[in-house]
């Protein structure tokens, strides 16, 4: 059994004549190979979140036109949010006793998003994003079935509010685009 994700607890001191009982504390009661899937999920989820986060920023600096004020303030609020939920997926993968992937190398190695450069339109950055959206809704559903699978209430409920945040945004920028 993995370490990282069992501890062995001991019961109190036996009473005279009986032995020292073991038992398996498994961390909120998810199987090994049960954890290693949702950890792998939010994983993945967090590799995009990152490269996601990360082109907001992009497009946040780097706007320009008759649209800069709305779509300026829209990105930095997206890539505000962006940056709460990463650190929220980070630390459920914490809370399973796993080390998240935290470097820039492992994101873009394993994400399905991936990076433009800043000489796009507004409108372009926009459908980017929208697409990126589409990206991440779809590692959410992944995670929120892994969850639903194993009876992972907490990650289930975290990644729904995601969910409804995030299909909100793709709708206003859709709007946007419809103009």
């Amino acid at each position: 059994m993995n370490t990282q994700t069992t501890q062995t607890l001991q019961k109190e001191k036996p009473k005279k004549g009986t032995s020292m009982q073991k038992r398996v504390y498994t961390r909120l009661g998810f199987s090994e190979t049960e954890t290693a899937e949702i950890v792998n999920t939010l994983n993945q989820l967090l590799a995009n979140y990152h490269v996601h986060y990360q082109k907001l920023r992009n497009y946040h600096w780097n706007v320009k036109g008759a649209d800069f004020f709305d779509i300026h303030e829209k990105f930095e609020e997206q890539y505000n949010e962006a940056k709460l939920n990463i650190d929220d997926i980070a630390e459920r993968i914490r809370v399973f006793g796993f080390t998240p992937m935290s470097t820039l190398k492992e994101y873009l190695a394993n994400s399905e998003i991936k990076e433009t450069g800043s000489n796009l339109a507004g409108t372009e950055m926009v459908a980017e994003i929208l697409k990126d959206y589409e990206i991440l809704l779809t590692y959410m559903t992944d995670v929120a079935n892994a969850a639903i699978n194993i009876g992972d209430v907490g990650t289930e409920d975290m990644i729904n509010t995601f969910i409804n945040k995030i299909e909100k945004s793709h709708w206003m920028f859709t709007a946007f685009l419809d103009q």
